[in-house]
């Protein structure tokens, strides 16, 4: 009996984990981006490998990061407001389709032998470009999609666990189609993903709603979204929490192809080995967080996790073994993902729904905006100091921030608590919440 109760349990865990599955327009968009999300990584493997091989800099390594992400850092603020005022599902069927023509475009210069750096800068900037306008259409749908407000924690899991789950199984596969037919065949690969997406979008039902700062001018509802963002003591130590991940604890994603070659002395596969146990400790954690059904201790774990994500990259800085490598990458995709996933999951919580929209919009620009700068300073202080001490560097950066988090973290709480309550999500708190 017993036992019984606990395989009853276990299966009530598990199955706890696909909750807002439930919901059609969910389960629909979960697939379609499942499938998408496999060639997106396969690609990203495949530009970091091809701008390696054509330049060997670690310097065009971080530039190519920069031109990537920085149209989010400008852009964002104001496409925010564009997700506020319009649908958001149609907004995403425009990047979408832009993005499927973007990787296209990269599978044909390199198929033909034509692809020049130049090439690649001008169309991460139109990259870029495109994600400054999904991002926060992207993170504002979710809500939209699934039947149950309570299930938005569970959903925004779910999201890291597809995109994680193509961490993992895209970067394997893109290191063994690179090492056989080249990188072109991996772009071509992503483009036609991007057919999966698109059809789960227009199979996608969304009763029309009537956007709420439609009333207002452009200039009025940025400035409202800025002081709402800006103004919430909450939101706002989410924001800098995340800028200072992005700049310190995720930068050196963007060194891997340098560190697969000179640390590991390895090829395109060697970097697949380790952008896949990345992804595996992901994943992992992204599920974790879907069985999670409470609310509470996520700034314990947000704090617990960036800790231990710096830790993990200053252990990795001067290892030349690929399996001790890839075990301590895990435990840092791990971490990863459970920060990234708490704070998203309280800043949507928080967020008042006519705000989400704007405050995403300052979530995109903390996590991808800043991130350009990251990379740009990584591939400029590996230049100079080597990539064992850059990775050293970051790591002990994450660390630090991590402890500040700790100590404000508390103080956070009573503002936290009453939004909570009165927007249903709990009755109450326990006073020790945190």
């Amino acid at each position: 009996m017993a036992g019984q109760k606990l395989i009853y349990k276990g299966w009530r865990t598990f199955s706890g984990v696909f909750t807002s599955l439930r919901s059609r327009n969910y389960r629909i968009y979960f697939i379609g981006q499942g499938v998408s999300l496999i060639g997106t990584w396969m690609q990203n493997l495949a530009l970091s490998w091809l701008v390696y091989r054509l330049t060997g800099s670690v310097f065009l390594l971080g530039l190519i990061g920069f031109t990537s992400q920085i149209p989010t850092f400008f852009l964002t603020p104001f496409t925010g407001v564009v997700t506020d005022r319009y649908n958001r599902l149609s907004i995403m069927k425009i990047t979408q389709l832009l993005f499927m023509l973007q990787a296209l475009a990269m599978a044909l210069l390199v198929m033909f032998n034509l692809i020049d750096v130049w090439h690649i800068i001008a169309l991460s900037i139109v990259f870029g470009i495109i994600t400054a306008f999904d991002a926060p259409a992207r993170q504002s749908l979710v809500i939209d999609l699934i039947a149950k407000p309570e299930d938005l924690g569970n959903a925004i899991a779910l999201n890291s666990a597809i995109f994680n789950g193509a961490r993992l199984i895209g970067p394997a596969v893109a290191g063994i189609v690179i090492a056989i037919v080249g990188e072109g065949i991996c772009f071509m690969l992503n483009a036609i993903s991007f057919a999966a997406v698109l059809a789960a979008l227009f199979l996608i039902r969304i009763p029309a709603r009537k956007p709420a700062t439609r009333s207002s001018n452009f200039r009025e509802s940025f400035t409202e979204g800025f002081h709402y963002t800006f103004r919430s003591m909450p939101i706002r130590t989410l924001i800098i929490m995340l800028a200072v991940l992005s700049i310190a604890g995720l930068s050196y994603i963007v060194l891997l192809p340098a560190y697969a070659r000179v640390n590991m002395h390895g090829g395109s596969d060697t970097l697949g080995y380790l952008m896949s146990a990345m992804g595996a400790g992901a994943l992992s954690a992204a599920l974790y967080m879907a069985s999670r059904k409470s609310v509470l201790d996520w700034q314990k774990i947000i704090t617990a996790a960036v800790v231990v994500l710096g830790v993990s990259i200053t252990m990795a800085s001067f290892s030349g073994n690929l399996y001790f490598s890839m075990a301590v990458l895990f435990f840092g995709g791990m971490a990863m993902i459970l920060s990234l996933s708490s704070i998203n999951t309280m800043l949507q919580t928080i967020a008042d729904e006519d705000k989400r929209g704007r405050v995403m919009s300052f979530y995109a620009m903390a996590l991808m905006g800043t991130g350009p700068i990251g990379n740009l300073i990584s591939g400029s202080v590996a230049s100079a100091i080597g990539l064992s001490w850059t990775f050293a560097v970051y790591g002990i950066l994450t660390v630090v921030a991590g402890i500040w988090f700790g100590i404000v973290r508390r103080s956070m709480r009573r503002y936290v608590r009453p939004i909570y309550i009165t927007k249903g999500i709990l009755t109450g708190l326990p006073d020790d919440i945190s």
